[in-house]
């Protein structure tokens, strides 16, 4: 899976903690691997928009939306 991160994010993520940075940065690479990774604790947030709520610690979420991607080959 592929992350983009909105400038809103972007903003709130600057503003943050350097240890919330840290444990960002660890839950974002098991969100591209694994939206099932058990440290996540993802749910679905939105059914109707495919929007996910994980953990980045005890404290701190944060608000994903999955986008199908399609790829194409030529053959």
């Amino acid at each position: 899976m592929k992350l983009f991160y909105t400038q809103r994010f972007e903003q709130s993520y600057d503003e943050a903690p350097a240890n919330v940075k840290r444990a960002f940065a660890k839950q974002a690479q098991f969100l591209a691997a694994n939206l099932r990774h058990p440290s996540l604790k993802a749910k679905k947030y939105d059914v109707a928009n495919n929007i996910w709520q994980a953990r980045v610690n005890r404290d701190w979420r944060f608000i994903s939306r999955l986008k199908e991607t399609r790829t194409f080959s030529s053959t």
